[in-house]
């Protein structure tokens, strides 16, 4: 019995020990990885491989000068951000305050209702031309996206299609997240904006923006070490 009192009594002073002041415990579990910066991000699409048989406007009156660019992991453009705010009526988009509102989106929450713009982040891809067809490169409605501007990552997700020759959209909710002005009629910006769609992604439900962040972040670290 003594020496069993005597082996305790040293388990307990070992244990005070390795809990004292500047003796830190051991971790329970490994801290998150740091997601990738801006500058980070921006480092790996400098060169483009073009995927797209022409480019795009940015705009109806501008000239033809935005490619679509392959990576491995992913698929970018760089462009301008025009403001889409379709889909549900809301304060901040509905018929007056955009000349040219839809009351829907190419795709659709988990409840069957179109996306709502002032609330949640999402990309415009360009419907389907003989220019670039999206879906053949695994992109698709929900897929993860990373858009930068401003040394600012916005994760985010395919939301709607757009016109077949225009590129540079995203929603009010994308716009006002990342500093840019989001009104529909006079927001937006000129240039300056990269967008970073992650292939054979999916976010789901489409409609939760903090799963866009954790899927979007996961596989923006993935696509800094693979290229």
């Amino acid at each position: 019995m003594r020496r069993v009192a005597v082996l305790a009594a040293a388990l307990v002073a070992v244990a005070a020990a390795l809990l004292a002041p500047g003796h830190a415990a051991p971790a329970r579990a490994t801290a998150a990885a740091t997601p990738p910066t801006a500058a980070q991000l921006l480092a790996k699409v400098t060169s483009c491989t073009q995927i797209s048989s022409g480019k795009y406007r940015t705009d109806e009156e501008t000239s033809r000068t935005v490619p679509v660019c392959d990576k491995n992991g992913a698929v970018f453009w760089k462009a301008d951000m025009d403001i889409d705010c379709d889909g549900q009526r809301t304060t901040q988009c509905n018929e007056d305050t955009d000349c040219c509102f839809q009351d829907d989106t190419a795709f659709h929450q988990s409840d069957g209702k179109p996306l709502n713009s002032a609330a949640l982040p999402y990309v415009v891809v360009p419907s389907p031309s003989s220019t670039w067809d999206y879906r053949k490169y695994g992109i698709k409605g929900g897929g993860a996206v990373a858009i930068i501007y401003n040394n600012k990552v916005e994760y985010a997700v395919v939301g709607d299609t757009g016109p077949t020759a225009i590129i540079g959209e995203a929603s009010y909710k994308a716009a006002a997240d990342l500093g840019i002005d989001p009104d529909p009629s006079t927001g937006g910006t000129d240039s300056g904006v990269t967008y970073i769609l992650f292939k054979n992604s999916t976010v789901s439900p489409i409609e939760n923006h903090s799963k866009a962040v954790s899927v979007g972040q996961q596989l923006a670290t993935q696509f800094v070490n693979n290229n």
